[in-house]
């Protein structure tokens, strides 16, 4: 059956500018598309891989490469070969869920195979900020049971964000997110200092493609990877130097894949943890169906938007429920 499809941008400005390693981020600007068939339609959001270059201009041009062979009928499949992983093919590839979930009048979670969506305990993600202005902020994550902070590199400064943050908080989950800021000769004290206060998690301590420094670290605690493992091809190649993999639909390309890497990652003896780009509930609702099979939930993303109620009541008492009928049948 053809498709219609169009699509449209949004600048998805946040509330506050937000500081991680090498970057001040007003806004995620994303790319909405709808498919439809003259009876049904399909949405699907994405914000691509900032640190990649995967913007809305170069998911757009991506769409319109493969625009043929969605208005002649592509399905999920089909579009896996399509299109590499990135932000075009997750809009896409969820769009076809929602899609699928309305022509068969089938939740997407039970067209994905997982259990029904229940409420998941998230994290709530603080900056790489002065440590005063981090606790301003925490004051704002009113019933958050698990927070996750990010680190710029600066073993001293890095020090002093952690500290007043579990000072604060001691009752408090913890992670932390360096986002690729430190080298090999920091890994150890880093550690020990995560260690000390109590830090459940370090993600993605090192550079994209300097994953050997990792090789024969015996960690104190797990380390994830985000930047570090984009797909499923990449989850194979790096595996024995990460504990977790954090999948991100915008990185793999879409629900499928995700739901592909959380079955390798459990086959290879890994945990699994769900991340977002930011973005609206329509770009949570797919994480949220895979949230239902991972052992860490950072699906915070529309929290952070400007635009009064972007988050939809979502969040309750530390914990995110994106009711499946906001996206497929309910």
């Amino acid at each position: 059956m053809s498709l219609s499809i169009t699509y449209r941008r949004d600048a998805m400005r946040m509330r506050e500018p937000f500081r991680i390693s090498g970057y001040l981020l007003n806004a995620m600007p994303a790319v909405i598309v709808t498919l439809g068939d003259g009876t049904h339609f399909g949405h699907g959001e994405a914000a691509g891989v900032y640190y990649l270059n995967d913007d809305p201009p170069h998911m757009e041009r991506e769409i319109e490469r493969v625009r043929g062979a969605l208005e002649a009928g592509v399905d999920r499949l089909g579009l896996q070969s399509l299109l590499p992983p990135g932000g075009a093919r997750n809009a896409l590839d969820c769009a076809l869920w929602e899609l699928e979930s309305f022509r068969t009048g089938t939740p997407v979670w039970r067209l994905a195979g997982v259990p029904e969506p229940k409420p998941q305990v998230t994290t709530f993600t603080l900056p790489a900020d002065d440590p005063a202005e981090i606790l301003r902020r925490l004051e704002g994550f009113t019933g958050a049971t698990a927070i996750k902070l990010k680190l710029e590199g600066d073993l001293a400064a890095d020090t002093e964000r952690v500290r007043a943050v579990r000072a604060r908080r001691p009752d408090a989950w913890l992670s932390v997110d360096a986002n690729q800021g430190f080298g090999a000769t920091d890994l150890e004290p880093l550690a020990a200092m995560l260690v000390d206060q109590g830090v459940a998690l370090l993600e993605q301590p090192i550079r994209r493609g300097s994953e050997h420094l990792l090789d024969g670290w015996d960690a104190p605690l797990p380390v994830a990877a985000d930047e570090s493992i984009l797909d499923l091809a990449e989850l194979r190649q790096h595996q024995r130097r990460f504990d977790i993999v954090n999948i991100k639909l915008d990185k793999c390309g879409g629900l499928t894949e995700g739901l592909a890497m959380v079955a390798e990652a459990r086959r290879l003896g890994l945990g699994v943890m769900v991340g977002n780009m930011a973005g609206s509930v329509l770009s949570t609702a797919p994480g949220f169906v895979l949230a239902q099979l991972c052992d860490v939930i950072d699906l915070d993303g529309p929290y952070f938007l400007a635009e009064p109620g972007a988050d939809r009541g979502i969040y309750q008492a530390g914990k995110v429920m994106v009711p499946a009928h906001f996206w497929g049948v309910g």
